[in-house]
């Protein structure tokens, strides 16, 4: 197919050099925030030419990273480039992607999603255009934007995408009798959880949560991951001396945050870069957050067991009707061993 082609690919085609382009993106996850994690392929007659991912912020985006890994950057001219975001267009810590990919002659740029951002949305695609290069847009534009829903609220609000993750007993609760082990879940489900942690910016659990296991919560699966903060909620500020969370080498990536309100703590993590905040519990503070409807996404390990007791994994006031419970979408089950991961998106109920 040649250049005078370009805007005549199947969908299947686009569709396909997308999703490696999605993948690609995902490698970002937990390791660019402020920024997105976005993912870019070049293609030229059916043949790869290169891929990029944007690999921490203030570095390459990825569409630098796919025109920088061509064995010869001519041959980027007439090429297609996939990008999951739209190329920024202004200078921030680096020079606009729009004016590289201009300068390659790129011959078609196929976008996922549009820039979220009010001061960026759609500026980019305009001055591609304005250049002569064919554009399309909204190629697997939900999977592009579901990649990013934490920058997304993030640039928008100030505020993280809150991930409550708990695990459970067949009869919702997380009682564990003293001294046994702090985990219901087997190990499969355990490994998933550090792939979940190396996803996030910070991980919060409460002051009950740090005095009855004293936690690491660091991501055990990647060395080259970085450790994202760890969230100590607490309203008596009595924490045990011996703290791993305080002592251990990511004892600078530790935050306690005493009587504060929930909308302060979230606005002042937004104001640190966390887009992604993952909740761990305990039930105490799970419920909180359900009651405030304030949980954006939702991961429940349920083990086959059944432990009683007075621990639920979700505590709070609980609602007054049918009505008012929390309701999910997009929802996903995948079975590990013996264990159950239910996934979800909260559905936000009209206030």
């Amino acid at each position: 197919m040649g250049i005078s082609d370009l805007s005549a690919i199947p969908v299947e085609f686009d569709e396909r050099y997308m999703r490696l382009a999605l993948r690609q993106a995902r490698k970002g996850l937990g390791k660019t925030s402020p920024n997105p994690a976005v993912g870019a392929v070049l293609v030229r007659d059916g043949t790869i030419l290169s891929t990029g991912w944007h690999q921490r912020a203030g570095g390459s985006h990825a569409e630098i990273e796919a025109l920088s890994a061509l064995p010869r950057p001519e041959s980027a001219a007439g090429a297609t480039l996939y990008v999951t975001l739209e190329p920024c267009s202004t200078i921030g810590r680096t020079p606009p992607c729009t004016d590289a990919i201009i300068a390659a002659k790129v011959g078609r740029v196929v976008i996922g999603a549009i820039d979220p951002n009010p001061k960026h949305q759609g500026r980019g695609l305009d001055k591609i255009r304005r250049a002569g290069i064919t554009v399309s847009t909204g190629v697997l534009e939900e999977d592009a934007a579901l990649l990013n829903v934490g920058f997304n609220k993030w640039i928008t609000t100030g505020m993280p995408w809150i991930i409550a993750k708990v695990a459970q007993s067949l009869d919702g609760r997380i009682t564990r009798p003293p001294g046994e082990p702090q985990w219901l879940s087997n190990k499969r489900s355990l490994r998933l959880v550090h792939y979940l942690r190396a996803t996030v910016d910070a991980i919060l659990v409460g002051a009950e949560t740090v005095r009855r296991d004293n936690p690491r919560l660091t991501v055990r699966i990647n060395t080259q991951r970085l450790q994202p903060w760890r969230v100590i909620v607490t309203r008596s500020g009595n924490l045990p001396a011996n703290l791993r969370l305080l002592a251990d080498e990511y004892r600078d990536r530790t935050l306690v945050y005493r009587e504060t309100g929930w909308l302060d703590m979230f606005k002042d993590l937004g104001a640190r870069g966390v887009t992604r905040l993952l909740v761990e519990g305990g039930g105490d503070i799970l419920g909180q957050l359900r009651d405030l409807q304030s949980i954006d996404e939702l991961w429940c390990f349920i083990t086959p067991l059944l432990t009683g007791g007075d621990k639920p994994s979700f505590a709070g006031v609980g609602v007054e009707s049918m009505m008012n419970a929390s309701r999910l979408h997009r929802i996903r089950y995948k079975t590990l061993g013996d264990d159950l991961l239910a996934t979800g998106h909260v559905l936000r109920s009209d206030p």
